[in-house]
């Protein structure tokens, strides 16, 4: 396990965005179940998670979620974090926003208290210092325990931070950016982490398989297809499929799959807690657990440094 400010959580995260989507609620239970069983305690997910789908309202994730911790007899042991502010029909860090949505986001998981509150993306139509106090106000009557911030430049990051010193309010604890061997300079190029170092926040990356392109599962030359083509499309890159290609050989020569290479090697770099890999079958898991075992050389770690340098 690892230390997440007051809270203790496994080296891998498992992401909740395809229950209720690429996962119905069957499976996305016994993808649930295998994860505890497996040693995962830390489960992600977020209150807009499915509403992209056609006749999803969204908060699809956390009810099967809040059904599933039901089925066990309750939150305690799992470490849930969950996110607010970019759900369609409650855009934005209003406080008046973020109550609706934090009780919403509660009743849907069945827990009076949400371990991490992430703001999902940035409201520059509001001062910081608004909404932070919202956040503020939810630490100190118990409604989350801590809070974290998702898709935030280096720049806000940072006014956040200075907001909260001068205000008195409680810090973030944690940093939710997208970073993967075919995106790097989110975090490495920005400045992000080396502001993270400093503050002594937890990086806790999504996207590590960049929605499955780093998984091997997509050919070059082939059409790319399936519930997340949308979002991979832009990969299909000679320089990308050079990095899935490195991948797949590391794996091979080390008998394990390309998925847990790469999550191995994110896990690796400095300031990442856990990173956030999803599974949409419980025969997806073993993979992405195997990860927390698996420890590069440093032959591997330049190898894929130096096959995804396109990416920084």
């Amino acid at each position: 396990m690892k230390r997440l400010a007051t809270l203790r959580v496994s080296p891998l995260c498992l992401g909740g965005n395809v229950f209720g989507w690429t996962a119905d609620r069957d499976t996305s239970e016994q993808i649930l179940d295998a994860y505890v069983a497996a040693g995962g305690n830390f489960i992600d997910t977020a209150d807009v998670y499915s509403a992209w789908v056609p006749g999803h309202p969204g908060g699809e994730s956390e009810r099967i979620i809040g059904g599933w911790l039901q089925k066990r007899g309750g939150h305690q042991g799992v470490v849930i974090a969950t996110k607010v502010a970019k759900h369609p029909a409650h855009r934005g860090l209003r406080p008046s926003n973020l109550k609706i949505c934090l009780d919403g986001s509660r009743r849907r998981l069945g827990t009076d208290t949400i371990d991490l509150y992430y703001a999902h993306e940035d409201d520059p139509s509001l001062p910081i210092a608004e909404w932070l106090g919202a956040f503020d106000a939810m630490i100190t009557d118990g409604s989350i325990r801590h809070y974290g911030l998702s898709n935030f430049s280096v720049e806000r990051t940072a006014e956040v931070l200075a907001v909260a010193e001068a205000e008195g309010f409680a810090k973030p604890v944690a940093l939710q950016p997208e970073y993967n061997l075919v995106n790097r300079a989110d975090v490495e190029s920005s400045g992000l982490g080396t502001l993270f170092a400093e503050h002594g926040l937890a990086l806790i990356p999504y996207a590590g398989l960049a929605a499955g392109f780093l998984t091997g599962k997509y050919v070059q030359g082939e059409d790319i297809h399936g519930p997340r083509a949308a979002r991979v499309k832009h990969l299909a890159t000679d320089e990308a499929f050079a990095v899935v290609a490195e991948l797949v050989d590391i794996a091979d020569e080390l008998q394990v799959e390309p998925a847990t290479v790469d999550l191995a090697w994110l896990a690796g770099r400095s300031g990442v807690l856990t990173p956030i890999a999803s599974a949409s079958e419980p025969e997806q898991l073993p993979a992405l657990m195997a990860a927390v075992e698996l420890k590069l050389d440093r032959s591997h770690t330049a190898r894929l440094k130096k096959v995804s340098l396109p990416f920084v």
